[in-house]
């Protein structure tokens, strides 16, 4: 599995070899302790403590941490902005001119930031450890429908598709002489020559995809065999089981307190 078609490393580690619906649990018991306590530091905690020495285990530390920096800053910046100097009647700490920043709004774009930190953190420790063809096999033998699961897979697999298809064409438009350096109005320029072949060749892309899924039989009733065999292990489904009390116990936990 190639990095243009998804997240997915390859590595030996003993949360690779765990089953995808194993992993999805897990990924959302991650998700649930990040979001569900109201604590300001839940999320930063849910991600250092949890998702961290998870990534370590399956040798992605790096690669998740840094995927989750390029993510997450542009979303701190922003909140923390908006949220720092337009908070209504807060207390002000400090200003830049007529505007000051608000206690009350940094206590909240601090907690938000947590908050998308666990959730980033959650999905790419799933999407680096689970093959998306695996993944899809898995849903299918539950008894999930086919378009169903294709959507699911698709959508895991729509930002590295996107990232690779756009360097491409970048790399084409800067051999034929397109200066994508500089200044900002020169960057503003170059945007046009970039985003309609993005969104051309995106289209291309699910007509061939769709004439693919069809020439294979994706649509064909009745029941299917897969070259993908995936191992269980037969404590996994307690696992499983064992994560969705833990969600439900958070949940109940937070709307309790």
């Amino acid at each position: 599995m190639t990095d243009t078609l998804s997240l997915y490393v390859a590595r030996d580690s003993g949360l690779h070899r765990l089953h995808p619906l194993t992993k999805l649990s897990l990924a959302g018991f991650l998700l649930i302790a990040g979001l569900s306590q109201s604590s300001v530091w839940s999320g930063y905690a849910a991600f250092g403590l949890l998702v961290l020495p998870l990534a370590g285990w399956a040798r992605v530390a790096r690669r998740l941490t840094g995927l989750a920096w390029r993510s997450v800053l542009p979303f701190a910046v922003s909140v923390f902005l908006v949220q720092g100097l337009f908070w209504p009647k807060g207390t002000p700490l400090f200003g830049i001119g007529p505007l000051s920043f608000k206690q009350e709004g940094l206590i909240f774009a601090a907690a938000s930031t947590g908050r998308i930190l666990a959730v980033v953190g959650s999905f790419l420790l799933f999407a680096l450890t689970t093959r998306p063809d695996a993944l899809m096999t898995a849903l299918t033998e539950r008894g999930l429908p086919g378009s169903i699961a294709y959507v699911i897979v698709a959508t895991i697999q729509i930002v590295p598709r996107f990232q690779a298809k756009a360097a491409a064409i970048l790399d084409a438009q800067r051999a034929r002489g397109l200066e994508t350096q500089g200044s900002l109005a020169r960057r503003a320029r170059a945007l046009v020559p970039l985003v309609a072949p993005l969104i051309l060749g995106s289209l291309v892309d699910v007509e061939e995809r769709a004439l693919a899924m069809e020439a294979r039989g994706f649509n064909r009733p009745g029941p299917k065999t897969s070259f993908v065999v995936i191992q269980e292990a037969r404590w996994e489904g307690v696992m499983r089981w064992a994560l969705a009390a833990g969600m439900i116990g958070l949940l109940a936990v937070r709307i309790w307190a």
